[in-house]
Order: C-alpha cells, then sequence, then structure tokens
C-alpha cells in the first residue's frame, strides 16, 4: 500500500484479520530515523506511539546509490510488512512492482471515456473496455513487435506506440459508426 496508509487504524485491522501488507515507513520520528540508518539489510522492531502502543515490524532494504538520482552511499528504505518473512530486499522488490500497476492505470485513463454518470455499472463498463485496450495493445505489441532473436523475448516499445494504437482505434470507430464529417450550409460566403 501507499504511504498514505501508515496509520494506526490500518496495521491494527491488518494484523487483526490476519492479512499480509507491505506499507513504507514514514520518516518522521528521531527513532525511525536512527532505525533507518546502516550498511545491511535487517529487520528491526519498532513502537508506533499511542494507547496502547503498537508493535510494528520493520523491513529495511540497504540498497548503494552509486550514483543513481545524484546520491552516493548506503539508502536504508524501510517497509512496515505484517505476515511477511521474506529478505528485506525481496520486499522491496515486491514492493517496487507496484509502480507498473500505476503506470497501467495511468496509460487506462488515456482511453477511458468521460462521463459524469453516477452509475456504477456504466463506470465499471467503461473501466473494464480501456483495460482491455491496454490488454489487445500489450498482445499486438508481444506478437508483432517481438523481434526474432536468442535469448529472451523483447518488446521494441518505440515502434508502435500506445498513442498510435489509441488514434487507430479512434478513427476506425469514426469511421464504422459514420460520424459527420462536414455540414452542408445553405449559403456561400462571398
Amino acid at each position: 500500500m501507499d504511504r498514505e496508509f501508515y496509520t494506526r487504524k490500518v496495521f491494527g485491522f491488518l494484523t487483526q484479520v490476519q492479512v499480509p501488507f507491505i506499507v513504507p515507513v514514514k520518516k518522521q520520528s528521531n527513532r525511525m530515523k536512527e532505525l533507518l540508518q546502516g550498511t545491511q539489510s535487517r529487520y528491526a522492531e519498532y513502537q508506533m506511539r499511542g494507547k496502547p502502543p503498537l508493535p510494528l515490524t520493520i523491513a529495511i532494504a540497504v540498497k548503494y546509490a552509486k550514483g543513481r538520482r545524484g546520491k552516493h552511499g548506503a539508502e536504508n528504505l524501510g517497509y512496515v510488512v505484517g505476515g511477511i518473512t521474506w529478505h528485506p530486499l525481496r520486499v522491496h522488490r515486491i514492493y517496487r512492482s507496484r509502480f507498473s500497476i500505476e503506470s497501467s492505470y495511468r496509460m487506462r485513463n488515456q482511453v477511458r471515456p468521460r462521463t459524469s454518470t453516477r452509475n456504477p455499472v456504466i463506470r465499471y463498463l467503461y473501466a473494464i473496455i480501456s483495460f482491455l485496450l491496454k490488454n489487445v495493445w500489450v498482445a499486438l505489441l508481444w506478437i508483432h513487435f517481438s523481434p526474432v532473436k536468442q535469448g529472451p523475448r523483447t518488446i521494441v516499445m518505440c515502434a508502435f506506440r500506445f498513442d498510435s494504437f489509441r488514434l487507430m482505434i479512434w478513427e476506425a470507430t469514426r469511421v464504422s459508426m459514420g460520424m459527420v464529417k462536414g455540414i452542408a450550409v445553405l449559403r456561400q460566403r462571398v
């Protein structure tokens, strides 16, 4: 979950119903800042303030920046985990993969029809259609835009961009529905 879910109520609920979770920590308290210093990936215990204090398990993944984003040295990335016993670096890798989910939602929003209806059935239908269009595009990339070569299959993304696919779908829809391209006028300008 996102950092916005870093709350006592969320952790208490998820722990109570025994749902595994990963949430990045907020580095607000001095104790948390001290905890996120070191050179080895590890697990640590942290007490979230309140009545009663809530014990949290923190997975701390240490990555070396190596000049990326203008940073050098060790980066300590902390995640509150529950119901998970993976190595902290695996926790970090799994959490990073959620960005692909967010980017697919952004891509879906490029083709989702705009509506002001509050009818959840219609809104859900539009969401399904937009995900379907994205999946069709991915399938077309996989079938037609992956060169035959030795090694793992790769896709040449620049050969068929999503914007091009979207415009092709729009034009095909306009042609098939016979949309009006011009209006006859009664008077000609002189």
